[in-house]
């Protein structure tokens, strides 16, 4: 009965899936990576203003990656989310490595 949909109109291309993957764990490394840096700068007791632009800057990038997978669809979007995802997973690993 559901043999041969497509998603979203379109058929799904899995190189272009590959890419989106790629995208989210390069973004979500970044994201993840810059939240332990800030939590350093709350631990620091830094500057307000520079803690505010971080967090305002690291959530305004996400959004707009996860934004224009959006736009080529619901697949797209999907793997993209789970790139981020595994690179959560990656980055938390690796800090609990590194802290004593």
């Amino acid at each position: 009965m559901l043999v041969g949909l497509e998603v979203d109109g379109q058929r799904v291309n899995l190189p272009l899936l590959l890419l989106h993957l790629a995208g989210g764990i390069v973004a979500g490394t970044l994201y993840f990576a810059s939240l332990w840096w800030n939590a350093g700068l709350f631990g620091q007791g830094g500057r307000v203003r520079v803690l505010i632009a971080a967090v305002a800057v690291r959530f305004l990038l996400l959004g707009l990656v996860l934004t224009a997978a959006s736009f080529e669809g619901a697949m797209p979007l999907l793997v993209t989310a789970a790139g981020v995802l595994v690179a959560r997973a990656v980055v938390i690993r690796r800090a609990r490595i590194a802290t004593p």
